[in-house]
């Protein structure tokens, strides 16, 4: 291939359609592309609200769990799944990683402020992505 794309996109950013514009740019049929889901907070972890699940519809409430009266239990890796399934993506791979879970692994923002003994500690995570010619 001679395209290449990074995206990043939290529920806000998939719900406001980063994927369908992304894959729009490249200009090239979505079934000729290849999608990879880098690490994410889990479907185990990751507690949201009504207005969550309101904002991605009906047709994404296979991507949620009801967790509490108030609370759902999202999936990343599905709602950006189900989007790029829409779009005709056929080829996509990864998900699966848990950055809140997997503390040998992963930082997490959300993991730190979860300790009771929060030390102010922070980190970052990079995802590299390149073309290479034969």
């Amino acid at each position: 291939g001679t395209r290449i794309a990074a995206l990043h996109a939290g529920w806000r950013g998939l719900a406001a359609g980063v994927i369908e514009a992304s894959v729009k740019r490249l200009l090239c049929p979505p079934e000729t592309l290849i999608a990879w889901l880098g690490p994410a907070i889990g479907p185990e972890a990751f507690e949201v609200g009504k207005d969550v699940l309101l904002a991605f519809g009906e047709s994404a409430e296979a991507a949620f769990k009801p967790y509490s009266k108030t609370t759902w239990k999202a999936d990343l890796y599905a709602l950006a799944t189900l989007r790029l399934k829409a779009l005709g993506l056929t080829q996509i791979f990864g998900g699966g990683f848990c950055t809140f879970a997997d503390k040998d692994r992963f930082y997490s923002f959300r993991r730190s402020s979860h300790q009771s003994s929060n030390t102010g500690k922070t980190g970052r995570m990079a995802t590299l992505i390149w073309l290479s010619q034969p």
